[in-house]
């Protein structure tokens, strides 16, 4: 099998999973690949496994390398399953000297697995570890996005072993960003952001600062999905530094369900008004779209409006997955409205408006509630609500006060 040298002596040793399409109710239309990372050196050193499912892949990969029964370390920067899945079986094989992890690491290893005799060695920020020739350097990562989550930086190589940071879900026989399409990848990494980590947000500032701080001479990301980043680290980290602070475009987006088609008129008669206000915009049917797509259009929007006819005295069941999805993911620094029709009740724009608020969005129209069916002068209504909303779309780009 051949094998994918970072830099001299050390390995990736993953796996691809190329038919993977749901990832906790996250669409992986790419597939992924779990990233695990082999260092030979006095103290030869696998950072995390894969997948069960993919056990013997990883396998074959060390094995073209080293018989895994050589390793000496197993380090562990984050146990969901995703990465530990294959731990029980690989502590079976290699019987490691340590198994290093950080505090909450050997908590949850413990949780999950029932294995208090494995031999930990248990690190925290600051810590080093020498393997020989090279030094590990520990930087734990509370929350981002578990609480057992930690980098590893090998400090002579410049390599940053990232766990779940800086990764996408992208299959590819390819390991590094300057060998797959950029364009591509950074799509496949905003999604991850934006349906992953867009929640802890506030904790991702924090930590792309700790790490400029530590002044580490990054020559290498080296993340637990996807590419591994050599060529485009700035491109990466800036796209990190932008996504943490909210930053959007001049862009609004209209996430719509609909029953018989009115509210749906009405949709387009608010994108209709975007449009004449000069704003790039994206009608969103959620009956075409997935929630973690959508989100992904969320990252970057300024203005996000919901649309949805009344069912049972509330909202359709798919707008209201999707406001479930989106409430547990926290989206902050925007602005929106509502709007949709009914028949006898109409609650879902007030439903609406309610969870625009509660998410802390700020809703700079009064809902738009319509009855039946929408008639020309109704329609006109919301082409002019959508050219307001894009009006303070441009004003808010241009750094005005609404």
């Amino acid at each position: 099998m051949r094998t994918t040298e970072l830099t001299k002596g050390i390995y990736w040793v993953g796996a691809i999973d190329w038919d993977i399409r749901d990832f906790h109710g996250y669409s992986t239309d790419r597939g992924t690949t779990y990233n695990a990372y082999l260092v030979i050196d006095e103290k030869i050193t696998l950072f995390d496994t894969v997948k069960h499912s993919h056990l013997d892949e990883l396998l074959r990969r060390i094995r073209a390398i080293i018989d895994p029964e050589k390793i000496d370390y197993l380090v562990v920067n984050h146990v969901e399953m995703d990465h530990s899945g294959s731990l029980p079986a690989m502590m079976e094989i290699i019987k490691p000297e340590k198994l290093i992890c950080s505090p909450a690491g050997h908590k949850a290893i413990v949780d999950h697995f029932h294995r208090e005799d494995w031999p930990f060695t248990i690190v925290k920020s600051g810590d080093q570890l020498s393997l020989g020739r090279r030094t590990i350097q520990f930087l734990e990562t509370k929350m981002l996005h578990w609480p057992d989550s930690m980098f590893s930086y090998l400090k002579e190589d410049g390599i940053l072993i990232s766990s779940d940071a800086f990764g996408e879900h992208y299959a590819s026989s390819e390991r590094f960003d300057d060998e797959a399409p950029l364009g591509d990848v950074m799509n496949e990494a905003a999604k991850y952001y934006a349906n992953i980590l867009y929640l802890y947000s506030p904790l991702v500032g924090k930590l792309l600062k700790t790490v400029s701080d530590m002044n580490l001479d990054i020559r290498m990301i080296a993340p637990d999905h996807g590419v591994i980043w050599r060529s485009h680290i700035d491109t990466i980290l800036k796209a990190y530094d932008r996504w943490s602070r909210h930053q959007a475009d001049s862009k609004a987006l209209v996430i719509y369900d609909t029953m018989w088609h009115s509210t749906e008129k009405m949709a387009e008669a608010v994108a209709l008004g975007l449009e004449e206000a000069g704003v790039e915009y994206a009608m969103i049917n959620l009956k075409h779209h997935h929630r973690s797509d959508v989100m992904t259009q969320i990252l970057g929007a300024r203005a996000v409006i919901l649309g949805s006819s009344t069912m049972n005295n509330g909202l359709l069941p798919r707008m209201a997955g999707f406001l479930s999805y989106m409430r547990g993911l926290k989206p902050t620094g925007k602005f929106g409205a509502a709007f949709g029709s009914f028949g006898w009740s109409g609650e879902a724009v007030n439903l609406l408006t309610t969870a625009l608020t509660e998410m802390k969005i700020d809703v700079i129209e009064e809902g738009l509630r319509l009855k039946y069916v929408p008639t020309a002068a109704q329609l006109e209504k919301c082409r002019e609500m959508g050219k307001r909303i894009g009006l303070a779309v441009v004003k808010g780009a241009a750094g005005e006060d609404r």
